[in-house]
């Protein structure tokens, strides 16, 4: 298993790897060997998947302090949202529709989504977009990566390279609802042709859209690079630190016009609290011309808490006896708990890229093991009952190996045609505290072994015209829930996708364009049904076929000299064939069940589209007009009215100014409008289901309305900010 002092060692004996080389080296020479193993897990302009690249440049235009899923938010398929409504806290995005524990997050290479929730957190990574110098996301399953397999998309971060010269930059942004960020960074450029030393520490603030869902979050990114002749050590550590005050309940649909920034939470620490630290170390080396190798260790460190207040707990839920005060029994309380995890994730990864005449060879895989502890105190109770108060409520431990190999091959079959074969094998090995046959808890173990293939075709029609074609296979394990919440014998199967893409490119002077037609084919996809298992929890259910299938367009056209047009669209068809729902019966206290055929997967609009017009006013001044149309979707599987959120159309405005300054290398003032016509939607939300003949909880419970198929819908909405602004300042030396 995962050993914590193997890995630092593994960790400080790397750079000694091949240090003494010659001095003899070149620039372009560090720079090829610095995005070796970035290189291996990316797609390249003849690799036929569908992707978009986006350069240093393009990420610090919108890089005033919203979360990473706001800079991509304008790419292909992309939706996002916001907890706490303005960019700043707890945000996310989908892919195609895909929520974010199918899409596979690598930095460097290296995996970023959590081993058991398979999730990605940015608000633990506050401004790590200042640090990126470059991202590729790739729609489908895409080229073969480390970590868990993308189901519908994976998103590559590099982070920043080498910069010759020293340097020194603070960004600065201030905004509406008390946003604030401030930042400093720096670096040393290259010292004697060997050594180059960066870093950046960062501050963000928010009061949040939302009542009370403030954010205070803190980072530090520091890199050190060694270049040899024909080698580069990098070393990276970056640490974030977060407390987000929690805005996880949203908001009733009754309160969306007259009190859309509504927050069930009034408890003065009702907080999000944690803190994840991160070290990389790569080794790249240069074996001959046509061979480069690429071997990396990291290690990740994450541990924090939830705190909640809770109102009339028994005493039971929490291994705890009654009391008795005077003549009466106490069999509940008040009280205050905090929800811990604390986990660390650790391994290898390696790539080799070969050349041989014609055909291009990458080779790699990673090795990663997982360890995470989760346990709950009780901090305050107000009868407290056998030392309720700091009691631990429970605990328990969950470890996980994941082993993949991947062979890449692209073979340059004419000057027109290349071919492509991608195969990789993956293993994994869970081992958790759940329940087994007999819904005893026990120390339970599940092991998967996938092979996914993939294989393509690109084809250059004319010197701006190409054409390919793809087909890939990804299997996925379920998630940590799927397994700790069933018994042994009602684990749901993996799932598997069969993606197929056909695309188009054409590249002009004036004008590009890109289409691509996708068909995502699931077998045994995991969705929510309502079902309560053996063990009384909500379950996710194997749905035997489902789909997405649809088209990609991206265009930009050169209106002028001063004017540019960018933009894309996404029309989409997103169904399962037939599923069960199961809904809660208050009176019976039994489920009632209701077959569906041909609905649309939840959270799956049908068309999105973004533009961008750009207007160079002079050689310093730039004005972006931007919007973002999301349409309809369903919050559940159901296709119901009653459970949908409407269609929105986003404008903002950008206006940039770079002026020349004796004093600063760089001066940019930049001003961002977000939601020009201050329109009011929503962009994401949840749902329980349930009827009862007997009782209506309408006068109690305001998150609870009535569903006109029959019964009640308890939800719950996230909306998001109104017109708000964004002022930032850059200034470097």
């Amino acid at each position: 298993m995962f050993n914590k002092k193997n890995c630092m060692a593994a960790l400080l004996a790397l750079p000694f790897i091949g240090v003494a080389q010659q001095p003899n080296d070149t620039i372009s020479m560090q720079k090829v060997l610095n995005d070796v193993n970035v290189n291996a897990l990316r797609a390249t302009e003849k690799t036929p998947v569908a992707f978009t690249n986006i350069s240093k440049s393009e990420i610090e235009k919108g890089n005033l302090g919203q979360d990473l899923p706001y800079i991509i938010s304008l790419t292909p398929s992309v939706v996002t949202t916001s907890d706490a409504g303005a960019g700043v806290g707890y945000t996310g995005f989908r892919v195609r529709g895909s929520d974010p524990t199918r899409i596979n997050v690598t930095i460097n290479g290296i995996p970023l989504n959590d081993s058991e929730s398979q999730g990605v957190w940015w608000v633990n990574m506050p401004d790590f977009s200042s640090s990126i110098e470059s991202i590729q996301i790739q729609r489908g399953v895409g080229t073969s990566a480390n970590g868990a397999s993308a189901f519908g998309a994976s998103v590559n971060l590099k982070t920043d390279g080498l910069k010759k010269n020293p340097y020194f930059t603070t960004s600065n942004s201030m905004g509406s609802f008390a946003t604030l960020k401030n930042n400093i960074e720096f670096g040393t450029g290259l010292i004697n042709n060997k050594f180059a030393f960066n870093g950046r520490v960062s501050k963000i603030s928010s009061d949040g859209y939302i009542d009370r869902a403030t954010s205070n979050l803190k980072s530090l990114y520091l890199q050190g690079t060694y270049f040899g002749a024909s080698s580069v050590i990098k070393a990276l550590v970056f640490t974030g630190h977060e407390r987000t005050y929690q805005a996880w309940n949203g908001v009733p649909l009754n309160y969306l016009d007259e009190n859309r920034t509504f927050n069930p939470y009034t408890y003065k620490n009702e907080v999000d609290n944690y803190g994840q630290t991160h070290y990389q170390l790569h080794y790249s080396k240069q074996l001959s011309t046509e061979t480069t190798v690429n071997v990396a260790a990291h290690f990740t460190h994450g541990e924090g808490y939830y705190e909640q207040e809770k109102i009339g707990e028994d005493f039971v839920d929490y291994g705890l006896e009654n009391i008795i005060l005077s003549d009466d029994t106490i069999s509940s309380t008040n009280l205050i708990r905090r929800k811990w995890l604390n986990n660390d994730f650790g391994g290898f990864t390696y790539s080799l890229n070969h050349q041989m005449g014609n055909l291009d060879l990458v080779l790699g895989g990673a090795s990663n093991s997982y360890s995470g502890q989760h346990y709950g105190n009780i901090i305050w109770a107000e009868y407290a009952s056998n030392g309720a108060s700091n009691h631990q409520y429970y605990w328990n431990k969950a470890e996980k190996l994941d082993h993949n190999f991947y062979g890449k091959a692209n073979y340059k079959y004419s000057d027109a045609t290349n071919l492509y074969l991608d195969l990789q094998r993956r293993r994994v090995d869970y081992i958790f505290e759940g329940y087994d046959r007999n819904g005893v808890p026990s120390e339970q173990e599940v092991s998967h072994v996938f092979f996914n293939p993939k294989i393509g075709l690109f084809h250059d029609l004319n010197q701006s015209q190409s054409i390919y074609v793809s087909f890939a296979v990804a299997n996925k394990e379920p998630n940590r829930n799927d397994y700790v919440e069933n018994k042994a014998d009602e684990y749901p199967s993996h799932e598997t996708l069969y993606d197929t893409e056909v695309g188009y490119k054409q590249s002009g002077e004036k004008f590009s364009l890109g289409v691509n037609l996708y068909h995502m084919k699931y077998k045994n996809q995991l969705v929510l049904t309502g079902q309560i298992n053996d063990v009384g929890a909500y379950r996710r259910a194997n749905i035997d076929e489902s789909y997405r299938k649809g088209i990609e367009l991206e265009a930009t056209y050169k209106l002028s000299d001063k004017m540019t047009w960018e933009g894309n669209m996404t029309l989409s068809e997103n169904k399962i064939i037939s599923h069960n729902e199961y809904v809660d019966n208050w009176d019976t206290g039994d489920q009632e069940k209701i077959d569906y055929e041909n609905t649309d997967l939840a959270f799956s609009p049908t068309a999105i589209w973004a533009s961008i017009f750009n207007y160079k006013v002079d050689k310093n001044i730039s004005l972006d007009f931007i919007s973002k149309y999301v349409g309809e979707q369903f919050i559940d599987n159901t296709s119901s009215d009653d459970r949908k959120l409407d269609d929105y159309l986003v404008n903002n405005l950008r206006l940039a100014y770079d002026w020349d300054s004796k004093i600063f290398k760089t001066a940019k003032l930049t001003l961002q409008v977000n939601n020009l016509l201050d329109n009011k939607y929503v962009s994401n939300a949840w749902v329980y289901r349930f009827v009862s003949d007997g009782y209506d909880p309408r006068e109690y419970d305001h998150y609870v309305n009535a569903d006109s198929e029959r019964g009640y819908n308890m939800a719950a909405y996230f909306p998001e900010a109104t017109r708000n602004y964004l002022l930032g300042l850059t200034l470097g030396f």
